[in-house]
């Protein structure tokens, strides 16, 4: 299928009003093709009759206003997810990356201006967003991670205040960006209601993690399989903090109960459930009961976080009644008891 027909799965449950962006289908194969969230797809469909799945490229705006259009008087809230996720692959294909997580967002922003202008639109965006800027931060080299120390201003975890400006993203970063500044200007310029979730790891039994994207699932996965990984830079010791999806579900569900216009945040494990490659590596080793075949690469990803834990206090702030429940063991024993016996079984 050629690049420009390739598309992002669109969700419509009718008995909620609920527009879900997206679930990446069979098409989707820009991170490979276990990225593929086909297989949940289905299960959603046979379990929730009113659950309703729509092909449609984001980028497709006459296609996205039409599906508007069509549920306007339905549509509540808006969860946009719809993105090319990859470091790695944006650099290869640009422009397209560039279409998805921008202009996608712009098609998307403006069918909800036209036709659901009241409902929450919440934007699923990344710390991506301020670039390499983190890397500047006077980190400590400790035994298996690289740590703040106690009295920084961001040892709690890094707020909005940090500067997006005079850093190198990522092609991907600079894409997301667009985005998230988009969301804040349609928020801001029209008055709508638009949140902008600036997330660390985001992850999940569900989680369909491959060399490109999704970590601590692919982690799992090569522990369990006996398949090589390969951890690019710092030594291991580069740190991410990690927020179940069920959390991040929760996040999206407080802000659509009191919604503002033109919010941000930085949303993700914080203090609460973040780790290192080399502590990641270890509590796989001891939930699975097996050893990780893994390699150092010395060279890290271009414009790569070396550390990185959200401040949740902002969001806290104003949704006092959410909180953090997963933490990162919690998070890999979950992922390890739904898909061991899966990933460990071989290859027909």
């Amino acid at each position: 299928m050629p690049a420009a027909r390739r598309v992002r799965r669109i969700s419509f449950t009718r008995n909620s009003a609920t527009v879900l962006l997206p679930l990446p289908g069979p098409p989707f194969t820009r991170v490979g093709p276990d990225a593929s969230t086909a297989h949940m797809t289905r299960l959603l469909t046979e379990r929730y009759p009113e659950f309703r799945s729509i092909d449609l490229d984001v980028r497709d705006a006459d296609g996205v206003d039409s599906l508007w259009g069509r549920h306007a008087r339905e549509i509540e809230l808006v969860v946009h997810a719809a993105a090319q996720p990859s470091h790695d692959w944006a650099a290869r294909e640009p422009q397209t990356d560039f279409a998805v997580n921008a202009n996608g967002t712009l098609n998307l922003l403006e069918a909800n201006r036209r036709h659901a202008p009241g409902a929450s639109f919440v934007f699923i965006s990344t710390n991506k967003v301020y670039g390499d800027t983190p890397n500047r931060l006077p980190l400590e080299e400790l035994d298996t991670r690289l740590e703040l120390p106690e009295g920084h201003r961001y040892h709690g975890g890094i707020d909005t205040s940090m500067s997006i400006d005079a850093s190198m993203h990522s092609l991907f970063g600079a894409s997301k960006a667009a985005a998230d500044l988009l969301v804040q200007e349609y928020g801001r310029y029209f008055g709508m209601p638009t949140v902008c979730l600036r997330g660390g790891c985001l992850t999940g039994p569900n989680h369909a993690g491959t060399m490109l994207h999704g970590f601590l699932s692919y982690l799992m996965r090569c522990t369990v399989a006996g398949e090589s990984y390969r951890v690019f830079g710092y030594g291991g010791k580069q740190v991410r903090d990690n927020i179940h999806s069920a959390d991040m579900v929760e996040a999206c569900i407080a802000f659509h109960r009191s919604p503002r216009a033109a919010a941000v945040y930085n949303i993700g494990g914080g203090r609460e459930s973040n780790c290192s490659m080399l502590e990641a590596i270890e509590i796989c080793q001891r939930i699975a009961g097996a050893e990780l075949s893994w390699e150092l690469d010395d060279a890290p990803r271009r414009g790569d976080h070396r550390w990185w834990i959200s401040d949740l206090d902002e969001f806290r702030a104003d949704y006092p009644e959410w909180r953090i429940r997963y933490g990162v063991e919690q998070i890999l024993r979950e992922i390890y008891e739904f898909n061991a016996e899966r990933w460990a079984a071989p290859v027909s």
